[in-house]
């Protein structure tokens, strides 16, 4: 009812949130129910520092407000929630202009070439002449799979050979997009952590050559992170956000984890705002975040509940 994002934290909201809202309803707030809400909270994959954040600043507010009822506790948390979340600038994706590069970075495994497929499909199916370039040139495997997910998605793809210059297939892309008319490409990148040395010099090259080739490019680089990786998955971005200057994150498999939590840890370690969330295995199971929709899917709530 009230959409993919809602529908996606089920799990989450069932696992953990509902067990939030047994502990408040279990009598007046006390000691007890914060050491509750802390372990529910770090269970969650919020993670250790931003839930002692959020405990922390609710306990003010419970000193402050003399908030005694669950009721009232309750809108004091969603409102810490609500406060580590804020508004991002919008998406330059969605800026008029001739050409719009994008950058998709992330660990191999994370679903980055789903998230490529299902990012082509949303513009598309919304008038854009999408493009997709194959830039992670390391993995054979991973330009076969981006050239099924173009199929499926009905955009073309341009790849180069296994093992070549990223930066190549990306200025053929640019050019191949000028001389064909489309407005977006999006470009895979090559998701290995092996050796952080090569993977940030092939990273800078691949962005020198869309900064050189198209003005203000990449206008956006979007780090794919696996939900159910939880915390884990936050090592492995410090890596990325170093090397690839990510602007925004991409939650993947979200409707198949608990640990919808982490958004929160994302913003608060990253400092990045989670754009889009994998909703499901189809390719149109791709949502724009919103963070009140997202508060309303770990409570159970909807806007019109709480009006």
């Amino acid at each position: 009812m009230f959409g993919k994002l809602f529908d996606s934290l089920a799990r989450t909201r069932s696992s953990v949130f509902g067990q939030i809202t047994n502990l408040l309803g279990a009598g007046e707030v006390d000691d007890s129910t914060f050491d509750g809400l802390e372990a529910l909270l770090i269970q969650a994959d919020v993670g250790v520092s931003t839930t002692a954040i959020i405990t922390d600043r609710l306990r003010h507010q419970v000193t402050r407000n003399g908030i005694t009822r669950a009721s009232h506790f309750r809108e004091a948390l969603r409102s810490e929630l609500r406060s580590l979340l804020p508004d991002p600038p919008p998406l330059k994706i969605d800026e008029p202009r001739l050409l719009t590069l994008v950058l998709i970075v992330g660990a191999n495994g994370s679903g980055k070439t789903t998230t490529i497929g299902k990012l082509a499909y949303r513009y598309r199916t919304r008038g854009r002449k999408v493009l997709l370039a194959a830039g992670d040139t390391f993995r054979a495997a991973a330009i076969e799979q981006l050239q099924i997910w173009g199929e499926r998605a009905g955009v073309p793809v341009i790849a180069g050979q296994p093992g070549g210059d990223p930066g190549a297939v990306v200025y053929d892309s640019i050019r191949a997009a000028r001389a064909r008319g489309y407005d977006l490409v999006i470009a895979d990148t090559a998701g290995r952590l092996h050796t952080k040395y090569n993977l940030m010099k092939e990273l800078a090259k691949v962005q020198g050559v869309a900064a050189k080739n198209v003005h203000g490019a990449p206008h956006e680089t979007l780090l794919v992170l696996d939900a159910p990786t939880g915390q884990n998955a936050l090592a492995q971005a410090r890596h990325f956000q170093a090397t690839a200057q990510a602007t925004g994150v991409v939650l993947t498999k979200l409707d198949g984890t608990a640990k919808g939590g982490m958004v929160f840890a994302i913003n608060q370690a990253l400092g990045l705002p989670v754009r889009f969330v994998g909703t499901g295995e189809r390719i149109e199971d791709l949502a724009e975040f919103d963070a009140d929709q997202f508060l309303n899917g770990l409570f159970g709530t909807s806007n019109h509940d709480r009006s």
